[in-house]
């Protein structure tokens, strides 16, 4: 059956604005860090906040704090969360964000040093 050169234009036009919308949907790395990280990890990364303080979460202004986590360290966690003495400390991100948030997520982390 031969489709009609007019439908397979409004199927192919409606395939790039539904994709179009999709990409103009997705959060940016800050508005990311604002929505899931800042209630502990502050929203400069010094995790000056009374959940940061409490959990002693390291201070990623700091260019010495970030050296001991590799991008894979930091990407593993923001997916899967972290886990200490078998308690969830941090929960993961991998059901909320893509593997392109959660990598722009890490250079933003990356970022909180160099300010």
């Amino acid at each position: 059956m031969l489709v009609p050169m007019k439908t397979k234009l409004i199927a192919s036009l409606t395939l790039v604005l539904a994709l179009g919308a999709t990409s103009a949907l997705a959060a940016t790395p800050a508005e990311n860090w604002e929505n899931h990280c800042a209630k502990c990890h502050g929203t400069d990364g010094k995790a000056q906040t009374k959940l940061g303080q409490k959990m002693k979460l390291k201070d990623y202004s700091k260019a010495e704090s970030l050296a001991k986590f590799t991008d894979a360290d930091l990407t593993k966690a923001t997916a899967e969360g972290v886990k200490e003495n078998g308690k969830e400390k941090m929960k993961g991100y991998a059901d909320k964000l893509s593997a392109d948030e959660i990598a722009a997520l890490v250079g933003h982390i990356r970022g909180f040093a160099g300010k």
